[in-house]
């Protein structure tokens, strides 16, 4: 019986999306500034500090400081991040990122990073879906794609690789 979609089995049909890479960001971050236990996780606010450089085939530019990363620990021990920034464009462009995504891994790896210090990014997943919103002009491609972020959490500062999903 056909299905009423026209959707046939056929596996040469399958589209499967590519990767493009965009930039690397990386940038200081002030000491986490905590909230504390709430009913639905531990929260805390890292700030972002500017001047942090994003360099790539795509975008080059910098970090626009006074922004901050949100996160919530879930009681899974995974972290939650919720970062609002916006990088300025080595020809003079503003363009603003919403960043959300999920750290976690092994519970003594997640300790050691907490307590500042350096771990190898392979030591654990942080991966987050960046939204651009970008004026019109030489941009505004930002606002038509799917991106995804590998990142890694220093100290006191923070690399993310962006790429577009193609």
């Amino acid at each position: 019986m056909p299905m009423r979609s026209g959707w046939r089995h056929d596996r040469t049909a399958m589209i499967q999306p590519g990767l493009e890479f965009v930039y690397e960001a990386h940038g200081d971050l002030e000491p986490p500034r905590q909230i504390g236990a709430t009913y639905d996780g531990t929260r805390r606010i890292i700030p972002i500090v500017g001047g942090g450089r994003v360099e790539g085939p795509r975008i080059t530019g910098r970090l626009i400081g006074n922004s901050a990363d949100w996160q919530l620990t879930r009681a899974d021990g995974v972290t939650v991040a919720d970062a609002l920034y916006a990088i300025e464009t080595d020809d003079g462009v503003v363009i603003q990122i919403r960043n959300r995504g999920l750290r976690h891994g092994p519970p003594e790896v997640m300790a050691r990073l907490a307590a500042g210090e350096a771990v190898d990014p392979a030591e654990y997943y942080f991966r987050t879906v960046p939204e651009f919103i970008a004026p019109n002009g030489a941009y505004d491609w930002l606002n038509r794609s799917i991106f995804v972020c590998a990142g890694a959490r220093y100290p006191l500062g923070i690399r993310l690789w962006v790429w577009r999903v193609t």
